[in-house]
């Protein structure tokens, strides 16, 4: 199996750049690529097309047509939140996924106790610990400072957040 998932979030639509985003994530040996929401365009999944990827929608989509489109890829849609089991070399683990516009979802993740919390949606990439639980987010595509991803290495526990524009 491998351990290492590709994270990203909020590009509104930048193919280009979720296409070049993707392609450094799957370089340092993303095995998964999970989109945090606020997609933005269907040439955006034409990107994860034919990957093993997982999806939720942000405030900004329109999640009935994107659905559909990513459904007719064979990308995995877990809109508005899932938790994801994953297993480790460091054992099994509870990732919980949302864009993180809706409280509800996220207050839910938390109550699940989660060992890992990601979210998009602020733009502002982070990794703190809530309790016991790690909240993460890779930072934006679109309409940030440094237009970042984030590769998580789910073996050692380290994430790597990744500058695409200085890549």
């Amino acid at each position: 199996m491998n351990e290492r998932l590709g994270i990203l979030s909020d590009t509104h639509g930048d193919a280009k750049r979720a296409r070049r985003a993707i392609e450094l994530l799957r370089a340092r040996g993303a095995g998964r690529i999970i989109h945090l929401g606020d997609i933005g365009s269907e040439s955006v999944l034409d990107h994860l097309a034919g990957l093993e990827s997982t999806i939720v929608f942000g405030n900004c989509d329109d999640a009935r047509s994107l659905r559909r489109y990513a459904e007719f890829l064979g990308i995995e849609v877990v809109h508005p939140a899932a938790i994801l089991e994953v297993k480790s070399v460091r054992g099994a683990m509870r990732i919980g996924i949302t864009h993180g516009h809706l409280l509800d979802e996220i207050e839910e993740l938390f109550r699940a106790e989660v060992d890992i919390l990601l979210h998009g949606h602020t733009h502002v990439a982070r990794d703190d610990m809530v309790g016991p639980t790690r909240v993460m987010n890779p930072g934006a595509l679109h309409r940030a400072d440094r237009k970042t991803a984030m590769l998580l290495d789910l073996a050692t526990g380290g994430a790597e957040w990744i500058d695409v524009d200085e890549a």
